[in-house]
């Protein structure tokens, strides 16, 4: 749980600080990630694209920091990659305002794998994938693809999965909007692919980590129609193929939840910032702007919440 003094009630003060206190308390068990580790790392920020609105230009500077502090290997957008709209083409203003003027330092030229957010579709889905043949540190080969990351100092390797959740769905078929464009992704052949990549790629790897735009469980949305859709389609996939770790972005908050052995992040929050109540899986929720930096090796996952003043506010663990 994480508060903010400012604007507080008096008669809640009390039970807000016991609160802060406990977080605190609860972040000592696990450190925070070192700068010095040899493990691979990555950074993961979801619903970033607003041409410099909201607190995108905060978050943007912290990641900035964070990239020259920690050298990540790679960054994951979690989607929703362009407000309100998505882009219409590749030569859409909105590649140079909300992405090329906005993350323009040296360092931020390392590679962006990124998913389609349901935003996203209300433009042209398919330009973001068009626009990774003309960018340097564009990725996004199809609307859903995998990445085999290398797991320093040893021969494992982690498989990652990066999915298109907009056509599993079934509400979104009959809006006029998203529908003809959702219609082009066949949601039972992508759940197939799935299948194969980890029988093949992912047979030996020592993680596997889905990487999906709407997230399954949410303080944000505990019910909302989406979320429930996520969770029906894939929840027992998941389960089924070993999946470690469920990504996602779409609620504007940094989350961990774990239910049913299922364990998810949520980094949604690059931009604007949304309620998120706790829920009883829920191990952490913050209604705060930022993004998530993860760090893999043979044993662990570890991930730390970064909010946009740069503090790390919570640090989780993985371990096999």
């Amino acid at each position: 749980m994480v508060i903010d003094i400012k604007g507080m009630k008096a008669h809640s003060w009390i039970f807000s600080v016991f609160s802060i206190l406990t977080l605190f308390t609860t972040n000592a068990l696990c450190q925070e990630i070192s700068p010095e580790s040899k493990a691979v790392k990555f950074i993961a920020i979801g619903d970033w694209g607003r041409n410099g609105d909201d607190h995108q230009l905060d978050v943007a500077d912290q990641l900035l920091n964070q990239i020259k502090k920690h050298k990540p290997s790679f960054l994951i957008s979690t989607g929703d990659n362009f407000y309100p709209n998505g882009v219409r083409s590749i030569h859409d203003p909105l590649w140079k305002h909300t992405l090329e003027d906005v993350y323009k330092n040296y360092h931020f030229q390392l590679d962006w794998y990124a998913i389609l957010g349901n935003h996203d579709y209300l433009g042209d889905p398919d330009a973001q994938v068009a626009y990774s043949s003309i960018s340097r540190r564009w990725n996004m080969p199809a609307r859903y693809y995998s990445k085999k990351v290398p797991i320093r100092n040893s021969q494992e390797h982690a498989l990652l999965l990066f999915i298109d959740t907009n056509s599993l769905i079934p509400q979104f078929y009959a809006n006029p909007t998203y529908g003809p464009n959702v219609a082009k992704t066949d949601s039972l052949e992508q759940k197939k692919w799935m299948k194969e990549q980890v029988n093949t790629s992912g047979k030996d790897a020592k993680w596997i980590i889905v990487v999906g735009h709407h997230p399954m469980y949410s303080g944000g949305r505990v019910e909302n129609y989406d979320t429930v859709a996520i969770r029906k389609s894939l929840k027992e996939y998941i389960k089924e193929l070993n999946v470690d770790l469920f990504l996602s972005g779409h609620d504007h908050s940094l989350q961990y939840l774990v239910e049913d052995g299922i364990h998810q992040v949520i980094s949604g929050s690059g931009s604007e910032v949304t309620p998120s109540a706790k829920l009883p899986y829920t191990k952490f929720t913050a209604s705060e702007a930022g993004f998530m930096l993860f760090s893999i090796d043979s044993n662990q996952i570890k991930f730390d919440a970064i909010n946009k003043n740069g503090v790390t506010i919570f640090s989780g663990l993985l371990e096999k």
